[in-house]
C-alpha cells in the first residue's frame, strides 16, 4: 500500500507492506525511501504542522509522537496523507532526465531560458491568514453537502476585506452561473451581474479577495491536493485579481475518526512562481486524456530539485494559509443566486415578512438580497444602498418604497 507524505517539498510516496505497522516503523521506511533521518522527523495527521516556525512548537503535535502507536489506529490507510516536518536539507530523488546540451545535441536559446526557470516551494504566503464569516461559509457548504451531495463541483468568488497586516476576511460568497461535473467547474461569468456584485461590495467597503470551490467525493480517492485543472483555474483567477493576498479555498468531505464524513475547508495561495509560469505561458493548458491529474504539464522543461522535468507536482505551487472564522456584518438567509430554482420576488416578500420586527436596514443586510434588488435599480444607486448597510444608517425612503413595492408584486 502507498502513503502520501506531504512536507515542505511537496507530496512524495512511501510504500509499506501492511497497515499494521507502528509510527516507529513508518519513520524507518521514510528514512530508507526518502533519505530523511529518523531523528529529524516529526509526523502528524494535522496539516498545520507545516505552518510551524519554531522547533518547540512541533512538540504540540502529539498524535504520532508515540513510536509504538499503530498507524491503523490513526485511520491511516492506503492513499492517506501524513504530514512531515523535518530539519536540515536533502536532495530530492527523481527520474534521471538528460539535460539540454548533452552529447549530440546543441543548446538552444529556449533550452537556456528553460534551465533558468527553477521551481521551489514557497514557504510563506503573502496573507497572514484567512477568516470566514460563519454564516456565508455554512450556506455554501450546506448546499453542496445536502443538495449536491458533493457529487458535482461548485464554485464562487469570496468578497471581504484585507487588513494592513495581510489578514483576509471573507464576508460573503458570490456564486456565478456555472456548469459542473465530477471533474470540471466551468464558470459562466456574466460581466453585467459581476458589475452589480462589485458595486455592492464597494458600497460595503469590501472587494473580491479569493476563489472557493469544492472537490467531489470521487476526487477524494485520487492522489492529489489540487488537480492540474484546478491549479490552472485557480492561478488564472489569482493572476486576474492582481491582489497579492488572494486566497484559494477548497471544500471537501473527509472521513473522520468515527468513520463518518466531515466537511473540511483548506486554504492556499498560488505561489509567485506559479503565477509567473502562467503569465509567461509555460503551462500546457490543454488537459488531455490519460494525463496524471496530480502533475501540471509544462510546454518546456523546468528545473525541480536539480532535475530538468516537463511535469511538476501540483503541490509545489500551493502555499498553505491558516484558517479562522468570525461573525461578519451580513446575514446569509436570503436565497442564493444561480442555484437550482430561480429566486423570485416571493422570496423577497417572505424575507421581509420574516424580519418585519427589525429596523429596515437590518432586514436588507444580506448580500444575496442586495444583489436581487440591485437588478431593479440604476447601477449608480447600488453602492449608495449598500453603504447604508455598511454604516447601518437609515435607508432613504425612496429605496424602501422600491423594495417594499417589489415584494408586494408577488
Amino acid at each position: 500500500m502507498i502513503l502520501r507524505i506531504r512536507s515542505r517539498d511537496g507530496v512524495e510516496r512511501v510504500s509499506i507492506d501492511s497497515p499494521n505497522i507502528t509510527v516507529s516503523q513508518l519513520k524507518s521506511l521514510i528514512q530508507k525511501q526518502l533519505q530523511i533521518p529518523i531523528h529529524n522527523q516529526t509526523l502528524s495527521t494535522n496539516q498545520n504542522i507545516l505552518l510551524v516556525k519554531s522547533p518547540l512548537d512541533l512538540l504540540k503535535f502529539t498524535d504520532m509522537s508515540d513510536p509504538n502507536t499503530l498507524i491503523s489506529s490513526l485511520n491511516i490507510a492506503h492513499g492517506s496523507i501524513v504530514f512531515l516536518a523535518y530539519e536540515g536539507e536533502r536532495t530530492i530523488t527523481g527520474p534521471t532526465i538528460h539535460p539540454a546540451g548533452s552529447f549530440g545535441r546543441k543548446m538552444t536559446m529556449d533550452d537556456l531560458i528553460a534551465r533558468q526557470m527553477r521551481i521551489t516551494r514557497q514557504e510563506n504566503p503573502h496573507c497572514e491568514c484567512v477568516s470566514f464569516d460563519q454564516d456565508c461559509a455554512n450556506a455554501f457548504q450546506l448546499y453542496v453537502n445536502e443538495k449536491l451531495a458533493f457529487a458535482v463541483k461548485r464554485g464562487g468568488f469570496m468578497y471581504g476585506t484585507v487588513s494592513e497586516e495581510g489578514k483576509v476576511e471573507v464576508n460573503f460568497i458570490y456564486e456565478p452561473p456555472q456548469q459542473t461535473t465530477e471533474e470540471i467547474l466551468m464558470l459562466l461569468r456574466d460581466p453585467q451581474e459581476e458589475n452589480l456584485v462589485d458595486a455592492i461590495a464597494a458600497g460595503l467597503g469590501m472587494r473580491k479577495v479569493g476563489f472557493i470551490f469544492t472537490q467531489t467525493i470521487t476526487q477524494d480517492k485520487k492522489d492529489y491536493t489540487l488537480s492540474n485543472r484546478e491549479v490552472l483555474q485557480a492561478v488564472e483567477l489569482h493572476a486576474e485579481s492582481e491582489l497579492k493576498e488572494w486566497v484559494t479555498a477548497v471544500v471537501k468531505l473527509e472521513v473522520n475518526e468515527d468513520g463518518g464524513a466531515d466537511v473540511h475547508f483548506e486554504a492556499f495561495q498560488m505561489s509567485d512562481t506559479c503565477i509567473k509560469l502562467l503569465k509567461e505561458k509555460w503551462f500546457e493548458t490543454e488537459i488531455g486524456e490519460g494525463m496524471d491529474p496530480k502533475l501540471s504539464k509544462m510546454k518546456k522543461d523546468v528545473v525541480v530539485g536539480g532535475k530538468d522535468i516537463g511535469e511538476v507536482d501540483n503541490d509545489f505551487f500551493l502555499v498553505v494559509v491558516k484558517i479562522f472564522d468570525h461573525m461578519g456584518p451580513l446575514s446569509s438567509s436570503f436565497p442564493i443566486e444561480n442555484r437550482i430554482g430561480q429566486v423570485t420576488v416571493r422570496a423577497l416578500k417572505n424575507h421581509l415578512d420574516r424580519t418585519k420586527n427589525l429596523p429596515f436596514v437590518k432586514r436588507i443586510s444580506d448580500f444575496h438580497l442586495l444583489l436581487f434588488v440591485a437588478r431593479f435599480l440604476d447601477l449608480n444607486d447600488v453602492p449608495a444602498l449598500a453603504e447604508c448597510v455598511q454604516k447601518q444608517t437609515t435607508v432613504p425612503e425612496g429605496y424602501q418604497l422600491i423594495i417594499v413595492s417589489m415584494a408586494n408584486t408577488s
